[in-house]
């Protein structure tokens, strides 16, 4: 498993920054990469904000070190440049974002008008390893339904263009006016996953398959199954809470049978829309029932669910802790919120974002 976190540079006094090429520039001189895949920083669509990866890794802990040691050098990386990062799913500030000066990224600011040049937001992707596109497209089927939940954990973006925005997670609101972003129907197998892909390249709407958003999809770079639908988190352990759920779902998906009831497209959308919504302040849409129930209790369901999972990666009780230190704090949204109802200003939630960002990991070894 690996996890990709994208993050917004933020000036010292807590402004949004366009210096993405500088801080790469920087970090294309001073880091070294390897082969490996992950543990690089690399370009977004925007300026204001980069990205880095971990390396793939089987241990839990070992994960949490590389997301820590990630922000950390990135962090280093961006001082050098004059800014910092911050790992929020939107700027609470007003702010007209600059595409990068890459011919692709002008491309889609051209084909997509006003959803392209709105969109600075940044999310948190989970890799894990499938044997082939067949295993992966199980994966896909079997954790459609509970997408919403890993929504609610991480969702970080209660602010758009400088108000409140009644949501959780903003950014899912954003990321969805792409014309593939969102939940899809259950595949089968890969074949038909492909001709879904080809029929979709086909249409001449997306530039090429870089432009799949759907909330879990085949990586087109990796052997891989990337789920994508979760706000970046404040907290770099709820970024390896989001890796070690979506590694149990994995396994769980390949050792349990294909479910002849899929649930439709029409009901997870609306289960996401709800987890945006009041993340995990309210109810969620139970994937067992299909009802409201509270937060924390459709959180314990998909514990319960991939229970067996977790226990055999041996993530059971770092993932019990990790949830408790959620049910305490709450996620991003919630500390954002409490934060403003104590006075502090876009500039200072930014730059108390920057500190959680850099903070001490909640889930220990």
């Amino acid at each position: 498993m690996g996890v990709e976190e994208e993050y917004l540079l933020v000036t010292p006094e807590g402004e949004p920054a366009a210096q993405s090429p500088a801080v790469l520039g920087i970090a294309a001189r001073e880091l070294t990469s390897t082969a490996v895949p992950g543990g690089d920083v690399e370009k977004e669509f925007k300026s204001e904000q980069v990205e880095t990866s971990t390396h793939p890794c089987t241990d839990l802990d070992e994960l949490l070190d590389q997301v820590r040691a990630g922000r950390e050098r990135v962090d280093s990386v961006a001082q050098a440049a004059g800014v910092r990062i911050a790992a929020l799913g939107t700027a609470p500030q007003a702010v007209d974002p600059t595409v990068i000066p890459d011919r692709r990224a002008q491309e889609i600011r051209a084909r997509f008008g006003l959803t392209a040049r709105e969109q600075l937001t940044c999310g948190c992707h989970v890799h894990v390893s499938v044997s082939d596109d067949d295993e992966g497209v199980v994966v896909l089927d079997h954790l459609r339904p509970w997408t919403s939940v890993l929504l609610a954990l991480s969702a970080n973006s209660p602010s758009w263009q400088g108000v409140a925005s009644g949501y959780a997670s903003y950014r899912s609101q954003v990321w969805g006016r792409w014309p593939t972003a969102g939940p899809t129907a259950p595949f089968g197998d890969a074949a038909t996953y492909r001709e879904v892909v080809e029929s979709l390249l086909a249409s001449g709407t997306i530039l090429d398959d870089g432009m799949l958003y759907f909330d879990a999809r085949l990586s087109q770079r990796y052997p891989t199954v990337e789920v994508r639908i979760a706000d970046v988190c404040l907290d770099a352990g709820d970024a390896a809470l989001q890796a070690a759920l979506v590694r149990a779902l994995a396994d769980t998906a390949v050792r349990s049978p294909r479910d002849e009831h899929p649930v439709r497209a029409e009901l997870l959308r609306t289960a996401a829309w709800r987890a945006a919504r009041s993340g995990l302040s309210g109810d969620l849409v139970s994937p067992l029932t299909w009802r409201p129930a509270p937060a924390m209790d459709v959180v314990d369901q998909l514990v319960d669910h991939v229970r067996d999972a977790l226990v055999e990666n041996g993530d059971l009780e770092a993932v019990e802790r990790q949830l408790a230190h959620v049910r305490r704090r709450g996620n991003g949204a919630v500390e954002q919120m409490g934060w403003r109802a104590r006075g502090d200003d876009d500039a200072a939630v930014v730059r108390r974002a920057v500190e959680r960002t850099l903070g001490a990991p909640a889930l220990v070894h």
